[in-house]
């Protein structure tokens, strides 16, 4: 590994037929869950990465430790890493998960605990190291390890043989996110979408030389196009222009987001409704807003009336009329909004709105009854070589986020339904 920093060191930039691609995190976190959703490069030779890494690994003497998602070759198969030791040791996998992932936006996450190491796509475990795999990174990484994303030129003994012709490729990272962990849980810290058009705030770029001296790392070669984050590796005189990326469905359409629990339910007060919804986060993937909402459980039942049993029954209500008025001529009804019992079949409440991320909630007593609220369920999955990671002096390495007013015909009563809405938080420290 050292001749092969001696030689990158002495290659010129020129003489370097591409340009590559990396960003990291500049803070390390100790246990947690790592995860980003990513679409790798396609092509043969093209190295597409997501990895965690020990900074300081590829020093003399040092515990080398890191562990590896690396798209490979012409199939864009994936290859799971776990390298680590002094010296160091690779344990590798290579998965069959049945989607291209080249073609696509997928969920991947490393978790990394006192007793194992998962990785874990689209929800589904397809790894897990415990035992000595595990308790090496405890004991030698008590500092943290970083995020890093990478895309850069291999060749026949890793990778695969790039032509220059395939270029320029691109990978893109739709968010990153990151949860501490306690005790068996797992609390997310914060989320990372790209909305700036320049380098977040906790992330840097890679200068450096990539692995087999094929290429230099550019940083014009990072972008942040539409809230996506897109590594190219391109040729050498042709840096930059990432163009407009393919967009994430699952962020469009609301699926995914952080785990969630709990939510705002409003409570109390007479009537058999309110408004429910149903959800929260949904799925996996990005998050965004999903209107499926949930069903109208009722609404507010108005008592009163004119005189009669009918009374000014809100859509959904109960129907169940007023109280009969003493005295004046007696009625059938007074008014009935369409979902009262006096005409059943009326409109049923839907929606609710059903918001991505975030976590927990409060409850809160109202005046009007409610039967659900904003409910987050579900949670987001994702989950995380080669030869040893490309990172700042280490070239030898591999890449190894209405009621209208009730009014009838006397006494009225006057109902106010207070709605709410819930904006979506987005999270982002170091």
């Amino acid at each position: 590994m050292l001749a092969l920093v001696v030689a990158a060191a002495l290659v010129p930039t020129s003489a370097m037929a591409m340009a590559s691609a990396e960003m990291y995190s500049t803070k390390g976190y100790f246990y947690g869950r790592f995860e980003a959703r990513i679409q790798f490069a396609p092509g043969d030779g093209v190295v597409s990465s997501f990895f965690l890494w020990k900074e300081g690994s590829e020093a003399t003497g040092a515990y080398w430790a890191e562990l590896d998602y690396e798209k490979v070759n012409a199939d864009c198969h994936m290859q799971l890493n776990n390298i680590y030791g002094n010296p160091k040791t690779q344990h590798q996998q290579s998965p069959t998960l049945g989607f291209n992932l080249c073609g696509g936006y997928h969920d991947y996450r490393i978790e990394w605990t006192p007793t194992y190491i998962a990785w874990v796509v689209d929800g589904k475990e397809i790894r897990r190291d415990t035992g000595a795999n595990a308790t090496g990174y405890a004991q030698n990484a008590s500092a943290g390890m970083t995020f890093h994303f990478n895309v850069w030129p291999g060749n026949s003994s890793f990778g695969g043989n790039i032509n220059n012709t395939t270029l320029p490729v691109r990978q893109y990272i739709s968010w990153v996110q990151y949860s501490s962990y306690d005790n068996g849980n797992f609390n997310v810290q914060w989320r990372e979408e790209f909305q700036s058009s320049g380098v977040p705030a906790g992330w840097a770029v890679g200068n450096w030389t990539s692995p087999y001296n094929l290429s230099t790392h550019n940083t014009q070669n990072v972008a942040f196009v539409n809230g996506i984050a897109v590594l190219s590796l391109t040729a050498d005189n042709a840096a930059g222009s990432a163009g407009t990326p393919p967009v994430d469905d699952a962020a469009a359409t609301g699926s995914g987001g952080s785990p969630g629990s709990g939510g705002i339910t409003s409570v109390g007060g007479s009537g058999s409704g309110g408004v429910t919804a149903s959800g929260g986060v949904a799925g996996t993937g990005a998050g965004g807003v999903s209107t499926t909402g949930g069903r109208g459980a009722g609404g507010m039942a108005a008592s009163g009336g004119a005189s009669g049993l009918g009374g000014d029954v809100p859509k959904g209500g109960s129907g169940a009329g007023g109280t009969p008025a003493s005295g004046g001529a007696p009625s059938l009804g007074g008014m009935t909004e369409p979902g009262s019992s006096a005409n059943p079949g009326g409109a049923t409440g839907s929606g609710g709105k059903t918001v991505t991320g975030g976590s927990g909630g409060s409850s809160s007593t109202g005046e009007v009854t409610g039967s659900g609220g904003i409910t987050p369920s579900s949670a987001t999955t994702a989950t995380g070589g080669g030869p040893g990671e490309d990172t700042p002096g280490n070239q030898a390495g591999c890449s190894c986020s209405t009621l209208k007013p009730m009014s009838s015909f006397g006494p009225v009563l006057l109902v106010s339904f207070v709605g709410f809405s819930l904006s979506r938080l987005r999270r982002k420290k170091f």
